[in-house]
């Protein structure tokens, strides 16, 4: 299984006429996901790599029946972009775009938060419309969907889930696990601006709640207070496995790292703050990404249940033949009488 997006995820492209958008449709498209639509005002009805193209968002889901919409729309346009998606009704909103202004990225968060308090109300799903990013990577449930730009080549299936605050750390991590072995249900990039719509522990609570996710790994970096109190959430509800790596750890405080929420300042969200506060609620943490794969190994082997023992022996004639314990499980064999008499004589010596 998978969270968020798997075979029915109907996608409709935001921007695909863009050099970007129609990019990634194509990967999208070749990976095997649903592309079924796309949006840019006033070039309804031109078709890009064969995907019609609709005015609106509206048109676009009354037309397809999309569920999932991915934004490659300017910076200046993309919190227009997902408010006009939430509008239409789509489920999931994944927005691709960075350097959008943190003023425009909090009317969309709010709006969106709005949206999801009154379906509650209603009765309705409270988790829907759902937003990922800005400033993602997106994500891709290997062998099912892929929404974004997440290479589709270095996943494979497996019982590991992946989240993370940067894009292509994503990218390594993921390969090195696929290299181990160690294949994926879904990797998550929720992106690495100040504000986010999907964070940590909304992913922590999705990968618990999927049945074919048996460990997480969690990718944090300096700045911020999310990881922090992601450790808070695995102490209290979390029961599944998760391995942390907190990239940045050798950045000095007041230099801004790749993203606009990776930066230390006041002396707050620091590499040593965060796995500091992970390795307090038993979360192992990898000093170095290739450490992850063996960790995770760990921890599923911890996990996984004991194979059977065998039960005692039995006499036979043709010889001695174990049999299940008194407890219905196999047990140790036990040691022949004669053993047992030679340790007791050996004690009375002492």
């Amino acid at each position: 299984m998978s969270i968020l997006i798997d075979k029915s995820t109907r996608l409709v492209v935001q921007g695909l006429t863009g050099r970007d958008g129609a990019f990634h449709a194509q990967q999208m498209l070749e990976y095997g996901t649903k592309v079924v639509a796309g949006v840019t005002p006033g070039k309804a009805g031109a078709k890009v790599h064969g995907i019609p193209v609709f005015d609106s968002v509206a048109e676009a889901v009354a037309a397809t029946r999309a569920n999932t919409s991915v934004i490659y729309v300017p910076a200046g346009y993309a919190a227009d972009a997902v408010i006009e998606a939430a509008d239409a009704g789509i489920g999931l909103i994944v927005c691709i775009t960075e350097g959008i202004p943190v003023r425009d990225t909090l009317a969309a968060w709010h709006y969106v938060a709005a949206m999801r308090e009154r379906a509650a109300a209603k009765g309705r799903n409270p988790d829907k419309p759902r937003l990922v990013g800005p400033n993602c990577p997106g994500l891709i449930s290997p062998g099912l969907c892929k929404v974004g730009i997440l290479p589709g080549r270095i996943t494979k299936p497996g019982p590991v889930g992946v989240v993370s605050r940067s894009g292509t750390l994503t990218y390594e991590v993921v390969q090195q696990l696929t290299q181990a072995g160690l294949g994926q249900t879904t990797c998550l990039g929720i992106g690495g601006d100040p504000v986010i719509g999907t964070n940590f522990i909304d992913a922590l609570t999705l990968f618990e709640g999927d049945p074919k996710t048996e460990a997480i790994v969690l990718i944090g970096e300096i700045g911020g207070s999310d990881e922090e109190e992601a450790a808070l959430f695995i102490r209290r509800r979390a029961k599944k496995p998760v391995v942390a790596f907190i990239a940045g750890q050798t950045a000095p405080p007041g230099k801004r790292m790749g993203h606009a929420g990776a930066i230390i300042s006041g002396g707050s969200g620091t590499a040593a703050e965060k796995m500091a506060a992970f390795e307090a609620v038993g979360v192992p943490v990898a000093r170095i990404p290739s450490e992850i794969p063996r960790l995770v190994q760990e921890a599923l082997e911890r996990r996984r249940p004991r194979g059977q023992r065998l039960g005692p022996r039995r006499a036979t004639r043709t010889g001695v033949r174990r049999g299940p314990s008194r407890r219905g499980k196999a047990g140790p064999a036990r040691r022949a009488p004669r053993a047992k008499s030679a340790q007791r004589r050996t004690r009375r010596t002492r």
